[in-house]
């Protein structure tokens, strides 16, 4: 039997609940999850296994840089410099919901972060959104090929989110 996040998730693409289907979107799921364990862990090899080798990018509601096609490693290198050891981060994420086709699949999902760095008056971030993953089957497994995030809603200290800390 399913668990009922699975079925759920599943139906609401349409498509015959099979264990295939279940396999694989407990497979994204884990990935997507994974992205941000690693990334609040620090583990930046961790996180860039995630990852093709380039994915498009789309963070423009957050940075206001426009969406890009970049190579893995660059946005890896972005994220380990801007949450260096300095800034502690978390960041979560919750309803999950997958269309697969064939060896492509989207997932949508909500998505919570916040940044915590001390120095400049009140030491919190927060953002909410909604995240958008795209993935592609390879030879090595799933891997992200797309990431995109449409913010909600910010809060707390920017200065926390724009400083690149020292070490």
């Amino acid at each position: 039997m399913l668990p009922s996040t699975l079925a759920f998730v599943l139906l609401a693409q349409s498509a015959p609940v099979t264990a295939d289907n279940a396999a694989t979107v407990a497979e994204l799921t884990r990935i997507a999850d994974g992205i941000d364990r690693a990334v609040d862990a620090k583990d930046w090899p961790g996180a860039r296994a995630f990852f093709a080798d380039r994915i498009q990018v789309d963070f423009q509601s957050l940075s206001g840089q426009p969406a890009a096609e970049i190579a893995a490693d660059d946005l890896i290198k972005a994220w380990s410099t801007n949450l260096a050891a300095a800034k502690t981060s978390f960041h979560m994420r919750t309803n999950h919901m997958v269309t697969i086709d064939g060896d492509r699949a989207r997932m949508t999902s909500a998505g919570y972060a916040w940044n915590r760095m001390a120095g400049n008056g009140e030491p919190l971030w927060e953002v909410w959104g909604t995240y958008t993953h795209d993935f592609a089957r390879t030879p090595q497994g799933w891997r992200v090929t797309g990431m995109k995030l449409e913010v909600a809603h910010q809060r707390g200290n920017f200065w926390v989110r724009d400083t690149v800390p020292r070490g």
